[in-house]
């Protein structure tokens, strides 16, 4: 394991009875990004930030966080870490501004001559100093949620760990949600981020991990997990002569659909391969004769992306 990464795990598995709610997973979140933790429900995203936190025990395997090991230096490394896991734990007959006074209280490391002061800054940064004295029970689903943000956030934090923190917001308070996450890691926060919700992901994050039934199927940039496969598309009606220019250039060709043959509609698709610019593929037709009437290319869609990765649908809309 190395020591400038933020969160990093080595085999990291969690087993409840027969079944492997986390199965091997090798993780690596660089610090001073925003890392989107993404997967379907049940996916095993919460159990492993439960482990990564220690209100889990893992049944095999290594954890390191801001480069130490856990869960041995919990005591060190757990006050610069902020963190919101499955919703926020409040006290219902208390203000949004007692909630936090109170749950800052029970941080033994945070100084109480400016408590008031860090509580109020924390309840301006999520957008809730106008409702700081209602009752926490008043609040809605997404008032609860952004509370537990304020909480994350009384005091400065290396890394924030948030499971599903647009869970309950309308688009504006998942607009301000976004901002103040991009805000922090600006600062440099590191930011974890964990969710369901694609677009969510794509529009906040720097780098991605996607978890499949307890695996890790997928891990890196944004921009290398949108990859995918690209393909070409001719419209043309010498679809026979396309799909044999494709096929000589070694250019996988799409299944047709059921009942036809390859090249026998008015139009003709192929992956393209590593060393096959679109150019080639057009000079190549021209050179056999073929009437080009269009050539598109295409990438797969990120939604495409993560469906072929988990065989499920995700949230996209959220």
């Amino acid at each position: 394991m190395t020591t400038d990464a933020a969160i990093e795990t080595s085999g990291l598995t969690k087993i409840f009875g027969r079944q492997r709610a986390v199965d091997d997973l090798d993780l690596t979140v660089p610090r001073g990004s925003v890392f989107g933790f993404l997967g379907p429900n049940g996916s095993g995203k919460t159990t492993t930030i439960r482990m990564l936190l220690g209100l889990a025990g893992a049944s095999s395997g290594e954890i390191r966080m801001l480069g130490a090991p856990m869960p041995g230096a919990l005591r060190s490394v757990l006050p610069r870490v902020g963190a919101l896991v499955e919703g926020p734990a409040i006290y219902p007959f208390l203000s949004g501004r007692a909630n936090l006074l109170r749950l800052d209280a029970a941080d033994l490391h945070a100084p109480s001559a400016t408590r008031r002061a860090r509580v109020d800054a924390a309840l301006d940064r999520v957008g809730l100093s106008h409702a700081a004295q209602k009752k926490a029970h008043a609040y809605s689903l997404g008032m609860k949620q952004r509370l537990g943000i304020a909480n994350a956030l009384l005091r400065p934090r290396d890394l924030l760990i948030l499971d599903e923190p647009s869970n309950g917001l309308d688009p504006q308070g998942t607009r301000e949600v976004r901002s103040l996450i991009r805000s922090l890691a600006a600062e440099g926060t590191t930011v974890f981020v964990s969710s369901h919700l694609l677009s969510e992901i794509e529009q906040l994050c720097s780098h991605v991990a996607v978890m499949s039934a307890g695996r890790l199927v997928a891990h890196g940039t944004l921009e290398e997990l949108r990859r995918g496969e690209v393909r070409v598309t001719v419209r043309t009606p010498d679809a026979a002569n396309a799909a044999r220019v494709l096929t000589e250039l070694n250019l996988p060709l799409d299944e047709p659909a059921s009942g036809d043959t390859a090249g026998s509609g008015d139009s003709v698709s192929a992956v393209l391969v590593d060393g096959v610019l679109p150019e080639t593929v057009t000079a190549a037709l021209v050179a056999a004769g073929v009437r080009v009437r269009g050539l598109s290319v295409a990438g797969e869609t990120l939604e495409e992306r993560f469906v072929a990765l988990t065989g499920e649908g995700f949230d996209v809309a959220g």
